[in-house]
């Protein structure tokens, strides 16, 4: 499907999604693929990945994280809680940082921004403090921004994401019960005034299952948002 992206966006299912920028370069975000129930079977082995970029601790966020990283050399992206912990685990190319903080990576330019939700690393039988949760507004270099807000409920500076950052396309939660549902999408993008929307983190798992349709019931009418409702292993261009 193309939207005018600039690059190539894949959702892998759940949050996790692969995007590809015309120069080759290779992100993930939040890649949990081998336990993850709805990622295709074919988008589970990663052999080339630049970067990838983490919105907090919990297992189906950081995935295969530590796995893809040490095989395919990748830079990683996280806040400063996770990224030493990432460390520890043997990642060899890791950036630490916070709200408000940008990085320039290959063909991108991310900013890490706030989300409300809880975040904690799950490492064997331990359960360490990972930080805060946090999204992402992504730049693609020669296209366009984009903001995924990681797993959150709707909260009010997400007005501030907008007029600052300028996304017009949202990777938002819908799936309820442990984010935002419906309602609340749609209450998240009027305050970010984006005009294109992808459903995310709804269908994983029987506690998070919703329609699509729900969210494009709130909408207006006139066609000035539109839900992309794509499947996972589907990719926006």
């Amino acid at each position: 499907m193309d939207i005018g992206l600039g690059a190539a966006l894949t959702w892998l299912g759940h949050a996790a999604f692969r995007l590809v920028t015309p120069d080759g370069g290779v992100t993930l975000i939040d890649p949990f693929l081998s336990g993850n129930p709805a990622c295709p079977e074919a988008c589970r082995n990663v052999d080339r990945c630049d970067q990838i970029l983490i919105t907090h601790g919990h297992s189906d966020h950081i995935g295969d994280t530590v796995a893809i990283a040490c095989k395919t050399g990748a830079k990683v992206v996280a806040i400063v809680e996770i990224a030493e912990w990432l460390s520890r685990k043997g990642v060899a190319d890791v950036v630490g940082m916070n709200k408000g903080g940008t990085v320039v990576l290959r063909g991108v330019r991310a900013t890490m921004v706030h989300a409300c939700h809880s975040s904690s690393i799950t490492d064997g039988n331990e359960r360490l403090y990972g930080g805060e949760s946090a999204g992402y507004v992504v730049a693609i270099e020669g296209g366009r921004t984009f903001y995924h807000a990681g797993d959150t409920c709707v909260f009010s500076d997400m007005e501030i994401i907008g007029r600052l950052y300028r996304p017009t396309l949202a990777l938002l939660p819908t799936g309820g019960h442990y984010t935002m549902g419906a309602t609340e999408a749609a209450e998240a993008i009027r305050l970010l005034g984006v005009t294109d929307v992808v459903p995310m983190h709804h269908g994983t798992f029987p506690v998070i299952a919703s329609s699509t349709s729900d969210l494009q019931g709130l909408l207006p009418r006139d066609g000035s948002v539109r839900v992309h409702a794509i499947r996972p292993g589907e990719t926006l261009r």
